[in-house]
């Protein structure tokens, strides 16, 4: 039988990877993206040293045709996805008065329209599925931010696209959700373990010893914990912040 999948799009360094590395340690064949391919080839190998199986593609997430090959060859050539993470930062601050539409667009592009590019097309393919046993034909999970929730000075265009995104992410579980379709939103509110954080906030990074930011692994299990849900019990949107963070 076709090992089932797990499409992490946006698999970098920190939170995707560790997201691909956790599906991986469940059974999953871990489908990874980013634009670049060659980027991936540390993660690919991790995984399968550590006993997994891991596949990586090189796909811009904004382009509908890349999208639609990309879930096709995997659905074709792999198994069956199961699970779909979006995973897509494009934290970009910007004063509003030095904004360009141009950049302004981007942002909107890799943050919310390729989530809805993505989850389109996997939907498609869970939905057209036999319901099984359990009643629960897949997981679409998209990662948010402190944007989500609130716009704050200079991120005009990242709180814009992080709050679209979460309003896609509802729109789907209204939809979905009878349909046997788990999709859920969470919200990274503080900082995360990775190298941006420790370069350029290195007293914020200070704080990791006192458990001050948040572990990529630890942001892993609870993607894992909201796939393994049972439906009678689904949650909707998490969110995950450091003890001492301010909310």
């Amino acid at each position: 039988m076709p090992q089932p999948a797990a499409l992490i799009v946006g698999a970098g360094d920190a939170t995707g990877g560790a997201i691909a590395r956790a599906f991986a340690r469940e059974g999953y064949a871990a489908c990874v993206t980013r634009r670049s391919a060659d980027k991936l080839a540390p993660l690919v190998a991790q995984i399968q040293a550590d006993g997994g199986s891991a596949h990586a593609f090189g796909s811009d997430a904004r382009k509908e045709e890349e999208v639609v090959a990309l879930v096709e060859q995997i659905e074709s050539t792999i198994g069956p996805i199961e699970v779909m993470v979006f995973n897509i930062g494009a934290n970009v601050p910007e004063s509003i008065l030095t904004e360009t539409a141009r950049k302004y667009f981007k942002v909107w592009e890799m943050a919310c329209f390729s989530g809805f590019l993505n989850a389109r097309e996997v939907a498609k393919r869970m939905v057209a599925r036999p319901l099984p046993a359990g009643g629960q034909r897949g997981t679409i999970l998209f990662t948010g931010a402190t944007a989500s929730l609130r716009g704050g000075a200079n991120f005009a265009a990242f709180s814009g696209a992080k709050m679209a995104l979460r309003a896609l992410a509802q729109s789907m579980a209204r939809e979905l959700g009878p349909q046997g379709v788990h999709v859920a939103h969470t919200i990274i509110d503080g900082a995360i373990d990775t190298e941006f954080i420790r370069s350029n906030f290195p007293e914020r990074y200070a704080r990791k010893a006192e458990d001050g930011i948040l572990n990529p692994d630890h942001i892993a299990q609870a993607y894992v914990m909201l796939h393994r849900q049972p439906r009678d019990a689904w949650t909707h949107e998490l969110d995950l912040r450091p003890w001492i963070e301010n909310f």
